[in-house]
């Protein structure tokens, strides 16, 4: 299957003063290459400060890799000017964490689905407020909602009105940045259910990060494991989790509730 998305040689960088005062550049990405099937799901795992969240800024064209290139329907986002992937960005959508902080306290739910679609100002009125309807009834929210301010919302709602969002533009890659780290166990399920749900029905292709092995394996159709900025680890779930072969991947194996794996000594 052709690869919607496929990342070659990329590095990130970022300056990082010494107590010397130096300049000098601490890569958070070092020579990442993966790809990701339409309607697959792809799975980054790894530690805190193991460069998952900065791989999901550069893959949504948030933030420009230092070098190499990032492949979307055939066109290396690296190369396109600021006005060009003005047009991508919506095919790319993220999801984060905390949905609290990236949805707007002051607005109703309604307000928050019309948004994006008036920044593009390709949509009417009625248009945009049948499509944020829509979009509701899609997540599994009642319409009832639609008036309610995301404060008003329980933490799993929340979470469903941030995808509800990240729909609205009809995307086609979406970038789940640890989306089910802050919900509890039941609302976790639900969620993952309903993630589930929409991939097969609107041919979406997910980017799952996250620092729960066994989430990612749950959800995933290949997981990539990340250390300290490079690509250490790579496979189907069942591989991964029954024969780690690098010790990142063995202490997030042996972090699985009963997992028999121990990370190695060396």
């Amino acid at each position: 299957m052709k690869p919607l998305i496929h990342i070659e040689h990329l590095v990130k960088r970022y300056s990082a003063r010494s107590v010397l005062g130096s300049g000098e550049m601490a890569p958070a990405l070092d020579d990442v290459s993966f790809s990701v099937a339409t309607g697959r799901t792809l799975a980054i795992v790894g530690e805190s400060g193991s460069g998952k969240s900065t791989l999901a800024l550069c893959l949504s064209a948030l933030e420009p890799p230092s070098s190499g290139s990032i492949w979307f329907g055939g066109r290396d986002l690296v190369s396109l000017g600021e006005k060009q992937l003005r047009a991508v960005r919506p095919q790319i959508q993220l999801v984060f964490q905390d949905p609290s902080s990236s949805l707007n306290p002051r607005f109703t739910a309604l307000e928050i689905l019309a948004e994006p679609l008036i920044v593009q100002r390709n949509y009417g009125r009625r248009e945009m407020i049948e499509r944020a309807f829509t979009m509701l009834d899609r997540v599994g929210l009642s319409r009832v909602m639609a008036g309610r301010r995301s404060s008003e919302l329980s933490g799993g709602q929340r979470q469903r009105l941030a995808i509800a969002r990240s729909l609205t533009l009809a995307p086609k890659l979406l970038i789940l940045d640890e989306a089910l780290s802050a919900l509890d166990c039941s609302v976790q399920a639900q969620i993952a259910n309903l993630l589930v749900e929409l991939q097969l029905s609107l041919a979406l292709t997910y980017v799952f990060i996250t620092h729960d092995l066994a989430m990612a394996a749950q959800l995933s159709d290949e997981i990539v494991v990340l250390h300290r900025g490079r690509l250490v680890e790579q496979g189907v779930p069942e591989k991964v989790l029954r024969a780690p072969e690098h010790q990142a991947t063995q202490r997030l194996v042996a972090a699985v509730p009963g997992s028999p794996v121990a990370p190695r000594v060396s």
